[in-house]
């Protein structure tokens, strides 16, 4: 199921590129009045976006805290990738982080890397 934040963070996108879609119209037609509620309700929008990838990345941040706290980490060679479901049933409760997720670019991963309460 897709995070309820990211889901709102992408409506208020598409609503966002909406209105800037509605402006351009209604800016070549001189309505002022439509105009100043697009642009008002553009604010309002933009205020809420802040606001949601704020807290979207304060979600991250606890996430990469609580990994950082785990006893080990280290990198997961190639063999060990290609066979991942024998990692996971060997080394109980690992968690497999890939750079390019969010969370890896956020901890500045440069590999896959796995972290574990205990040494693996």
């Amino acid at each position: 199921m897709k995070d309820p934040i990211k889901a709102e963070i992408k409506r208020l996108s598409d609503q966002l590129d909406s209105i800037n879609h509605k402006s351009q119209p209604l800016l070549e037609s001189g309505n002022v009045e439509k105009l100043g509620e697009l642009m008002k309700e553009k604010v309002t929008i933009e205020e809420e976006l802040q606001r949601l990838r704020e807290a979207h990345t304060a979600s991250l941040s606890k996430e990469a805290q609580k990994l950082q706290k785990l006893g080990f980490q280290r990198a997961i060679t190639k063999t060990e990738q290609a066979d991942m479901g024998a990692l996971k049933k060997r080394v109980r409760g690992i968690i497999v982080v890939h750079p390019m997720t969010a969370l890896g670019r956020e901890m500045g991963l440069e590999a896959v890397t796995g972290f574990a309460r205990e040494k693996f």
